[in-house]
């Protein structure tokens, strides 16, 4: 029997254009093993822990291990007899660096392959060689590049060999406490789940999305970034899928929102600290407040703003949130609390289902105004206007305050105008006093450039 090739997965849990496992599948038996390295990179949040659970459940036949990859990967291969490994590349420098180990550490030969972006890191540069530190200007280079290649078909006949593994239960990713209750209720993990809410998105809702991204009591986005994050779907099969619509301005910027994403990607291969280092160097400076109080405040959402506690609420009942939201509770955080944002990226970290290094940390350091493309700092986000504006009805904030349920649209977004709300905080800051000491506080770097300066 021709031994077989050992595939390892990581955040590529799927069959469907899957390059190391179609070629591996066109030479032989394989076996699918995946290492919970929690040595490797960053450990995964709560959220991610469960979505991991049940995305590999949903894969099956594959085989598990716990400890250092390399150590594992090598040791699997061993004992299933394997005569090669092979793997999609991260574009994630601190996972390259765990792939290296491995690489070293095998005693059989392995093949590499394009990993989960759209065009390959270092491939979309200026005309003078440089990395684009604008967006716009980086996607126009993406799209005048060769279009990305077409998803490959899931392998028609797929010869999983058997090769001794722990359970997926002794990985330990389910939380003890069963809070998750409500994120099951809400997802489908796995490939069959991703390939459903990309035809079902594609189908309609893609027509107004341009409309009706930013409205979070509507249900008008595609849902896919925790499929995305972990692999059960790949940007090329997004991006394809999307290119067989009619185009029209919703499909266009449903792609420039897959494009952010390769932004995102690009700018962590080039800059590994991106989720804690702030990318313009004059922000390491700058006053921020230690207030564990604050912060426990904004996780919980009782700070007393509806739509920043609505979207508290919704990450942690369903480990999503919208991302208008997002932008208005990180502005909030950032810029009314003066507190790191690289509290609210590790908070989010533990949080979402779609955490991921690169989107998570460009998105904060965005927010911040010390990142590539960033908002500048000025620019802060009234949580009054912007609940008013994209949560028109109140409807948003009702279904995850319901405190605030029996409220006239009039009054919903600044409840404190009745005097105090029974069972709801009244606001924990002045929204207009706490605006002027953060554009002081920004105002005190000195030398801030108009464009972002990498380290």
């Amino acid at each position: 029997m021709t031994a077989p090739i050992l595939i390892w997965l990581r955040r590529d849990l799927r069959l469907a254009d899957h390059p190391a496992l179609a070629a591996a599948a066109a030479e032989g038996p394989v076996v699918l093993a995946f290492c919970l390295d929690e040595q490797g990179g960053r450990p995964f949040g709560g959220a991610s822990r469960w979505w991991l659970h049940q995305s590999l459940a949903q894969l099956g036949g594959v085989t598990l291990a716990l400890g250092r990859s390399e150590q594992e990967i090598p040791r699997l291969a061993l004992a299933c007899g394997a005569r090669a490994v092979y793997w999609n590349q991260s574009a994630d420098p601190v996972l390259r660096t765990v792939e290296d180990r491995v690489q070293a550490a095998l005693t059989v030969p392995c093949r590499i392959f394009p990993g989960d972006t759209l065009f390959a890191p270092g491939s979309v540069r200026s005309k003078s060689g440089g990395q684009f530190q604008v967006f716009t200007a980086f996607w126009r280079a993406a799209l005048a590049l060769p279009p990305p290649a077409r998803p490959l078909p899931a392998p028609a006949a797929l010869h999983v060999a058997p090769c001794p593994g722990l359970e997926l239960n002794a990985l330990g990713l389910m939380p003890k406490l069963e809070w998750w209750r409500s994120m099951a209720s809400a997802w489908r993990p796995g490939e069959a789940g991703a390939t459903t809410l990309l035809g079902a998105f594609l189908d309609g809702p893609v027509q107004a999305y341009h409309r009706q991204r930013d409205r979070p009591d509507h249900d008008a986005t595609s849902r896919l970034s925790p499929h995305l994050a972990f692999g059960e779907i790949s940007p090329r099969q997004i991006w394809h899928a999307a290119q067989a619509v009619p185009p029209d301005d919703g499909v266009r910027t449903f792609l420039k929102e897959l494009g952010w994403r390769e932004f995102s990607r690009h700018l962590l291969a080039n800059h590994p600290t991106l989720p804690q280092v702030p990318l313009r160097r004059e922000f390491a400076a700058f006053p921020w407040r230690d207030d564990p109080a604050a912060l426990r405040q904004w996780q919980m959402g009782r700070t007393g703003y509806p739509i920043v506690d609505a979207g508290m609420r919704q990450l942690w009942a369903t480990g999503w949130m919208h991302n208008r939201v997002r932008m208005v509770v990180a502005s909030f955080l950032i810029k009314d609390l003066l507190i790191p944002w690289q509290a609210g990226e590790e908070w989010f970290w533990d949080t979402l289902v779609d955490a991921d290094s690169a989107s998570n940390a460009a998105s904060w350091q965005w927010v911040a105004g010390s990142g590539a493309d960033a908002a500048p700092f000025f620019r802060i986000f009234n949580p009054v206007t912007q609940g008013e504006k994209f949560d028109p009805d109140g409807s948003y904030v009702r279904n995850w305050v319901p405190e605030l349920a029996h409220l006239s649209t009039a009054v919903i977004h600044q409840p404190w105008k009745l005097g105090r709300v029974p069972g709801y905080p009244p606001p924990m800051i002045d929204h207009a006093a706490a605006r002027t000491r953060a554009l002081a506080a920004f105002k005190g770097l000195r030398g801030a450039p108009e464009q972002p300066r990498f380290l």
